[in-house]
């Protein structure tokens, strides 16, 4: 294996963004050379192949990642540094150019959107060590789990992202899908009875619309549902949403977005570094925008688990409040 830790490796998922990922490659691939980058580069295949791309990568000696794509794409890559066991987690470097259609997860961190400005970053490599979060769920009734970088939901917030991906299976696409599939929801999710503990104590027994698990602030396409998360503190933010008419949900809907989503009387907040959440009957998990099984669940939190590039401001601010 020959190791060279300044080596870059990227992977890109062509149908990204609507196909942005493949169409866009040559001028981002463009943008890198002139920056001074010339990475090894593969292209996703089929769903989860980011996972078998991450761990061949670094047992291949890579210790630097640029993950050309969206959220799922994220998520994908930080299981696969996660199922490799060539080295620590942290001895991989994780960056983006974001192509997805979210991309929630760059707003935490500042990453522009511009590919020239994302690539600076890069080249910068201002690093932070976020948490990651590990969850069990169940899917045709066997125990599975999964390593989540960004925001968990769970009932409606699942359900709707069920919703959105179907119809992005349609070949429907747009900004706006994301908002459109919530409102049709709206109407159709009933709250569902929910018991959550944190760290072993229960903090609910009650009638739940939504719980929203954060590492990161952001899900959803700019939804502020963790408007309080901080992505180091060893902490999961829990937001919940205690039973609601749907026609509260939609007075209220700017409150999703505006990260005052806690004056909402029905909302509560609470902090963790284990969750576990049960109900009857089950109801449906989605991380980091991808649909996964059903209760009941369990996270438990790694601190400063993975190196991200981050923008300078995100760590100016970071290293300010801490």
């Amino acid at each position: 294996m020959n190791i060279d830790p300044e080596r870059w490796y990227a992977i890109v998922n062509p149908v990204a963004g609507s196909g942005k990922g493949l169409t866009d490659w040559p001028l981002i691939s463009k943008l890198l050379r002139d920056h001074g980058i010339v990475p090894e580069y593969v292209f996703t295949e089929r769903k989860y192949h980011a996972i078998e791309l991450a761990v061949e990568a670094v047992n291949k000696g890579f210790r630097k990642i640029i993950v050309v794509g969206g959220d799922g794409t994220i998520h994908e890559v930080v299981n696969g540094i996660f199922i490799q066991k060539a080295v620590p987690t942290q001895d991989v470097l994780l960056s983006v150019i974001a192509v997805g259609t979210g991309n929630d997860w760059i707003r935490m961190f500042g990453i522009p959107r511009k590919y020239s400005e994302a690539i600076r970053a890069i080249v910068d490599e201002y690093s932070f060590l976020q948490d990651v979060g590990t969850i069990s769920y169940y899917k045709s009734n066997y125990k599975q789990s999964r390593y989540m970088a960004n925001v968990a939901g769970v009932g409606f917030d699942a359900f709707v992202n069920r919703k959105f991906n179907h119809l992005k299976e349609e070949g429907k696409r747009g900004k706006w899908l994301y908002i459109w599939s919530t409102l049709k929801a709206v109407m159709r999710y009933a709250s569902t009875g929910v018991k959550i503990y944190v760290d072993d104590k229960m903090v609910v027994n009650d009638l739940v619309y939504s719980a929203t698990i954060g590492i990161g602030k952001f899900n959803g396409g700019g939804m502020l549902q963790t408007p309080e998360a901080i992505a180091d503190d060893g902490l999961f933010d829990l937001t919940i949403i205690r039973r609601m008419n749907p026609f509260k949900v939609l007075y209220n809907f700017k409150v999703l977005f505006n990260g005052r989503i806690y004056r909402l009387p029905s909302t509560s907040l609470d902090r963790g570094r284990k969750i576990r959440i049960e109900s009857s009957p089950e109801i449906a998990l989605e991380v980091d925008g991808e649909a996964l099984g059903y209760s009941p669940f369990e996270f438990e939190i790694i601190d400063k688990a993975i190196k991200v590039v981050v923008a300078k401001r995100f760590l100016e601010n970071a290293t300010k409040s801490s």
